[in-house]
């Protein structure tokens, strides 16, 4: 049971809960009306599933749309969602999917096949540039059709067999393709709504707005108040409606860690999105029912902009990363449990762990620096460090600031931008140290790799490697597990030798969470579909 004066001790606080507990808080109106209350860290950027790129924006959108596949609530494999079955070809090139229906859209029109082959056709299209498009060269002639070398589209492997049926022709077979389909780039969208709104070929349009947003999930968009609250509500047009028990989530953009634990223990949220690091024993001690920290498909990088000097240098890019103290980190930061990293895909992938390429060495830095021109720092530009407001962020970028001018005598100057700012200067490229992090969408290797490919609008480091792109690209055509692994181990040890990344630590989830909510249950993917939750008083 929650006691919350034990985090504080003290006579004051208890007679301040009992005078106050004659007033209903948040979260039991919420147990009683089934109603969510979630901290989300941050402001989404949009609610377009084209355009979304963060876990925060994913969270809210998955519960406005619902794809071919979702995930099982225990592990997140793949299971059955909109499609109510499936049918794959002896030599897996080809996946013919059964939707349901019975399916509807929001505004009551019926979910086809078109409409997945309608919304495919979007995601490959220039206006749109999407970050997420490079997810569907895994079809045939996607790729060449987004690059401009296939014009029609007809050519391309999705076909809409009949309004029910969608059939889909991958240029290789590749085994993780169910798991794919759960990622938000994949699900469908009502284009004649975006139509409505400024057109399907560009960014940005209203459509995305209350009393705009036509989505196929559980839920439906009731409110969004910029920086406050975005509130979803039960839809009553979604297939299986009878088995959705919340009435309502409350997604709220709490970017400091401290006040989102607050608004947790006066009963505001049920759920939050991180912890202080400072309260991890606290509660360990006082309020174990309460913290949750699990293993996380997750990697915590830096992304150097290798377009600048003298990032363009691998020399510098690996004194950087040699001189980085990430047991220091993990010890007197973070305290949950992290793996330091030195590769970018996490261990005990299903038939992949990574070999690391490199350990510190404080001296092999400094010897890399000085014949980069550098010696003991001289010289050397002042570089600015980019990271997006958390305080765990603003630590860990401070600790980095101080062992590169111990280690190397460079100055290095600390940017903090609020988490809209800081994804559009990343994706514009305007900057040059950043840090960032990649939860995994699916469990495969590829997951984490293919996002630093030449053509991957998630790379944003400027970095290109042909032989990279080249072993990538024939492991999503190799089906023996052996060779495959061999393909992902030759291609990660280019990029850890070349290091246009600075990979820090493999996260685990660290959050709060109340008793009173139920079925959600732990998973290397951290997701937890809607429809499986309900709230008990």
């Amino acid at each position: 049971m929650f006691r919350p004066f034990l985090l504080f001790g003290g006579l004051a606080l208890g007679m301040l809960f009992t005078a106050c507990s004659k007033r209903e808080t948040r979260v039991e109106i919420g147990n009683r009306e089934q109603i969510l209350h979630l901290g989300n860290l941050s402001e989404p950027t949009d609610l377009d599933p084209h355009v979304v790129t963060s876990q925060q924006n994913f969270y809210i959108i998955s519960s406005l749309f619902e794809g071919l596949t979702g995930h099982n609530p225990k592990d997140a494999s793949p299971m059955p969602a909109l499609a109510e079955r499936w049918d794959i070809s002896e030599d897996g090139t080809a996946y013919t999917f059964h939707l349901r229906p019975q399916a509807k859209w929001s505004n009551g029109d019926p979910v086809t096949a078109h409409d997945f082959v309608r919304t495919y056709r979007r995601i490959l299209s220039p206006g749109v540039a999407s970050e997420y498009s490079y997810l569907h060269f895994v079809v045939k002639n996607a790729e060449a059709y987004a690059n401009g070398e296939v014009e029609e589209f007809s050519q391309v492997g999705y076909e809409a067999v009949d309004d029910h049926t969608l059939r889909f022709t991958l240029r290789a077979p590749t085994p993780y393709f169910l798991g794919m389909l759960n990622h938000h780039s994949w699900y469908p969208l009502h284009l004649p709504t975006i139509e409505k709104f400024g057109g399907t070929d560009r960014r940005g349009s209203d459509w995305t707005r209350v009393g705009n947003f036509v989505g196929n999930g559980p839920f439906k968009l009731k409110e969004w108040k910029v920086n406050q609250v975005i509130t979803v509500e039960k839809s009553d047009t979604y297939w299986d409606k009878d088995a959705v028990r919340l009435q309502e989530i409350n997604f709220y953009p709490i970017e400091s860690a401290d006040t989102e634990e607050r608004a947790f223990r006066s009963g505001q949220l049920h759920v939050t999105s991180s912890i202080p690091t400072s309260k991890i024993d606290t509660y360990r001690a006082e309020n174990p029912e309460l913290l949750q920290i699990h293993p996380f498909f997750a990697t915590y990088f830096l992304r150097f902009n290798v377009k600048v000097k003298p990032l363009d240098d691998p020399r510098v890019r690996r004194a950087l990363n040699l001189t980085i103290d990430r047991e220091g980190i993990i010890k007197t930061i973070l305290r949950s449990g992290q793996i330091p990293a030195f590769n970018l895909t996490p261990p005990n992938i299903p038939g992949y762990t990574a070999k690391p390429a490199f350990t510190n060495d404080v001296e092999l830095a400094r010897q890399l620096l000085a014949e980069a021109g550098y010696p003991e720092g001289r010289g050397f530009p002042g570089l600015e460090y980019l990271f997006n407001t958390n305080d765990a962020h603003k630590q860990i970028a401070e600790a980095l600031q101080q062992m590169w001018k111990r280690h190397l005598g460079i100055d290095i100057t600390l940017v903090n931008q609020e988490a809209k700012v800081y994804q559009a200067t990343m994706v514009a490229g305007d900057y040059q140290i950043a840090r960032y992090a990649w939860v995994g969408d699916y469990l495969d290797p590829s997951s984490f790799l293919d996002m630093m490919t030449t053509t991957s609008g998630n790379n944003q480091t400027g970095w290109s490697n042909a032989e990279y792109d080249r072993l990538i690209m024939e492991s999503g055509r190799e089906r023996d597990p052996v060779r495959r692994a061999e393909l992902f181990q030759q291609a990660e040890t280019i990029l850890l030798t070349e290091l246009p990344i600075a990979p820090i630590y493999f996260y685990t989830r660290n959050n709060l969470r109340l008793p009173s909510v139920k079925g959600w249950q732990p998973n290397l993917l951290d997701i937890h579909p809607y429809k499986f939750l309900w709230l008990e008083e």
